[in-house]
């Protein structure tokens, strides 16, 4: 069954591309026809596409990897902050810190720097330092937790970046290609699909498409999350038999030595007797 129907699409004006003149030729293929100068997109193949695209992030959530967010256009900051932080995925919504991936080390380190500005806020210390200094240190704080508070939880390179708008965020998909990090993206009519792994023919400009194709990703990778809490729920006891009887195969195997012990001497007895 299809995670979205025709109906939805349409009325999320995810079918409208742009301007005729500021097409890229590469969206052809995704294109259904033309009018007053603005091109449809086939909201049939948008629907496919969103549906493999689903699946393959299902498939990433359920296997406990994170798939990293980027939206710095006004219209899907809310929305993706909102949604993709519901299923505690590392995203970003501000201006994109370069070198964020092809440079983690370093991003890591100003995220350690946040964590070590929490602890010196709570320790005795911090009421010994001046108000400049205390005020200078959460400034500092306030900025880093801006830029980086939302990957604060990404301790190793993504398994996927999705993005909102692959022109817009061309450095980002740029980063991820070099690093063979599999790239997902809402493409319109006036951007490049060549480089994107799995494309999502859709208008990147409107926020109820922008709405409803996050909302039906966050879904998807929601019934990945829960499937891998099932099966971790359900391996639990078996594990847990497996550790005890595993525990348990020492002794067995000490106390079928003895017994065995205790064969030979009866028969020997037995044969002395006789």
């Amino acid at each position: 069954m299809p995670r979205v129907n025709f109906e939805e699409l349409l009325n999320a004006g995810v079918h409208f591309g742009h301007l005729k003149r500021k097409w890229n030729p590469a969206m052809a293929p995704y294109i259904f026809m033309e009018r007053n100068g603005i091109h449809i997109l086939d909201l049939h193949k948008t629907a496919v596409k969103i549906d493999e695209a689903a699946d393959a992030l299902k498939q990433i959530a359920k296997s406990g990897r994170k798939v990293l967010f980027v939206a710095t256009k006004k219209q899907a900051k809310e929305i993706i902050a909102d949604k993709v932080g519901s299923v505690n995925m590392p995203y970003v919504v501000e201006r994109w810190p370069g070198g964020m991936l092809t440079n983690f080390p370093t991003i890591r380190k100003a995220v350690k720097k946040m964590t070590s500005i929490d602890k010196l806020m709570v320790d005795q210390s911090w009421k010994n330092l001046s108000k400049r200094e205390r005020l200078q240190i959460t400034r500092q704080r306030a900025k880093l937790e801006k830029t980086l508070g939302s990957i604060a939880d990404l301790t190793r390179l993504p398994a996927a970046m999705f993005v909102i708008d692959v022109m817009k965020e061309h450095i980002a998909v740029k980063e991820a290609i070099r690093l063979n990090i599999p790239v997902f993206g809402i493409v319109d009519t006036n951007s490049d699909p060549s480089n994107i792994d799995f494309v999502i023919p859709a208008n990147d400009d409107a926020t109820k498409s922008i709405e409803l194709i996050t909302d039906v990703m966050v879904k998807a990778m929601q019934e990945g999350l829960n499937e891998r809490k099932a099966e971790k729920d359900s391996d639990g006891p078996k594990e847990k038999r497996a550790a005890r009887s595993k525990k348990a195969e020492p002794a067995k195997a000490k106390a079928k030595k003895e017994d065995e012990v205790v064969e030979e001497a009866s028969e020997e007895e037995g044969t002395t007797k006789e």
